[in-house]
């Protein structure tokens, strides 16, 4: 195995259920990192390369129902569900490590991490995490942005693609900014092949199935909120600076409630941040990080 090879294990979440993750680095202090929704662990693949090159144990992991963990047999999706997750797996890590791990959270896993913190304040438990850097989301975001990323990820959800390239074809036309790559085989990790066809490596009941992703919005919002304001730990927003999803009042919100945390904006970079501009994403973090206390 190459020294820059991932080392891939799997974690049991809330549910019992299975979560894939790969270890990048063998430093004594964790930071786990977790995915938007439909995407995969590989989304993060390049910024735990670069953490592992300053010294810390990254663990990308498959979030519930994406890339290779488990689908959920009774399709529970809800927003709490992945921060049980999250909980569950930070308790190994902490074990593991004798400390904490930073969780880097993108959209999906930034949610999943402000309720898992608000969890353990409202339960007088010690924080999950060493400290929590959220990627393009706040406790509050923008309906119309989130519902056009919904949109485009349900529009093939059941029917899939005929090709790869077809697949392709749909990114590129969501995203017109990033420069298409010249190969799929990136792609290829976010799909798997059924029956002749290609699908997002993910399970579509997370957003129609009985308990989707939706369900209880309005509650959960208010508890994230809530959890911002009560955060304990070290806190960084990394926003996308022409995100569609985080506008200038909602970091505004965010800094009110958490006057303590830092707040780095990406030029040129759009909701996925880590994929439009991953040099200077993962720059920040690193910087971030450096910062931390032992």
């Amino acid at each position: 195995m190459l020294d820059n090879a991932p080392r891939t294990e799997t974690f049991t979440g809330s549910s019992g259920n299975k979560l894939a993750g790969d270890f990048y680095g063998k430093g004594s202090r964790p930071v786990m990192l977790l995915h938007g929704g439909g995407q995969t662990r590989h989304a993060f693949a390049g910024t735990a390369q670069e953490l592992a090159k300053a010294g810390w144990t990254a663990l990308v992991l498959d979030q519930r129902g994406h890339g290779d963990s488990s689908w959920i047999e009774d399709g529970s999706y809800v927003v709490a569900d992945f921060a049980r997750d999250a909980i569950a797996v930070a308790a190994e890590l902490t074990k593991r490590f004798g400390k904490p791990p930073v969780l880097v959270g993108a959209s999906l896993g930034g949610m999943a991490g402000m309720l898992a913190e608000g969890i353990a304040f409202n339960e007088k438990r010690a924080p999950n995490f060493a400290a929590l850097i959220l990627v393009d989301v706040t406790p509050r975001f923008d309906a119309e942005g989130a519902s056009k990323i919904r949109d485009f990820m349900r529009g093939k959800a059941f029917e899939g693609f005929a090709t790869i390239e077809e697949a392709a074809d749909a990114v590129a036309q969501y995203l017109p900014h990033r420069k298409r790559p010249s190969s799929t085989e990136g792609l290829r990790k976010n799909l798997r092949q059924r029956d002749g066809r290609w699908y997002w490596h993910w399970d579509p009941r997370f957003f129609d199935g009985p308990k989707p992703v939706s369900d209880h919005r309005e509650q959960y919002e208010a508890e994230r909120v809530e959890a911002v304001r009560n955060l304990r730990i070290p806190a960084l927003l990394v926003r996308g600076g022409s995100s569609e999803l985080v506008k200038e009042e909602n970091v505004k919100e965010f800094l009110a409630l958490a006057p303590h945390a830092k707040f780095v904006d990406v030029a040129g970079a759009r909701h996925m941040v880590a994929g439009d501009r991953n040099d200077v994403f993962s720059a920040a973090i690193v910087d971030f990080l450096a910062a931390l206390p032992e």
